[in-house]
């Protein structure tokens, strides 16, 4: 994942995402065959992908040290629809589910939050209002990575 490359926490393209990183380590594709217990064709065809099955997707991220479950998590972040931001307090914790306490923020979701900022593209309140991030957290970040 090139630095320059941005990654799209909108529309997440696993397949071009993990081509990205084998291509980064230069992971050889017998070895991705081989630890994936799959043809070369198949490995191509998963390239091509927008979404993979988690069992799958859990083996890439072990060969290619990289949580590639994290983007995923951060789009649900971002993009989750406003009635969900409650679901731990939904169940009235009965559910067998663990529960997470708090959002954890990616580099890369942090840039992405301040690049609209600083474009001028949403204002502080669109951002605190449309990605329920919390407004003390926003302006730490601000002054955290001011440039």
């Amino acid at each position: 994942m090139n630095t320059q490359n941005k990654i799209n926490l909108r529309t997440v393209d696993i397949g071009s995402l993990i081509k990205d990183r084998v291509d980064e380590l230069g992971v050889e594709v017998p070895r991705i065959c081989n630890f994936l217990k799959c043809t070369e064709n198949e490995v191509k065809q998963m390239y091509q992908c927008k979404s993979i099955d988690s069992e799958v997707l859990l083996r890439w991220s072990k060969l290619l040290d990289y949580d590639f479950f994290r983007i995923y998590s951060q789009h649900l972040i971002l993009y989750s629809p406003p009635a969900s931001n409650n679901y731990n307090n939904t169940t009235n914790g009965t559910s067998k589910l663990p529960q997470f306490r708090k959002n954890i923020y990616t580099k890369e979701v942090i840039d992405f939050v301040l690049e609209l900022a600083s474009s001028g593209e949403k204002t502080k309140q669109q951002i605190v209002d449309e990605y329920k991030i919390p407004k003390t957290t926003l302006y730490k970040w601000i002054d955290k990575y001011k440039k």
